[in-house]
């Protein structure tokens, strides 16, 4: 399994209509798969931007394409500044 991390930038004045909608998002996303997302943000803005983070831990196959579809059906590109960035990480197996 893998885990998909998500950051972007977010101008301060779009931050909480881009919360509202990454909350309904996560929502649909969680009961239709499953998976249990998180927001994060850092703590300090720069030049009146802030930087995001959606977290959504032990997903299968298919998970990023739906990520995608459904993040642009709700017009999240609308309320960033610039494009949303998806990072994968899996686990490493232990040591024998």
């Amino acid at each position: 399994m893998k885990d998909l991390y998500v950051y972007y930038q977010v101008k301060e004045e779009h931050a909480q209509a881009l919360e509202a909608r990454i909350r309904a998002l996560q929502g649909k996303l969680a009961a239709a798969s499953g998976v249990a997302p998180q927001l994060k943000r850092r703590p300090e803005a720069k030049d009146g931007l802030q930087t995001w983070m959606e977290i959504y831990p032990v997903v299968g196959e298919g998970f990023t394409e739906l990520l995608a579809s459904v993040a642009e059906e709700a017009g999240l590109l609308s309320l960033t500044a610039g494009a949303r960035h998806t990072e994968v990480f899996m686990d490493l197996p232990p040591c024998a």
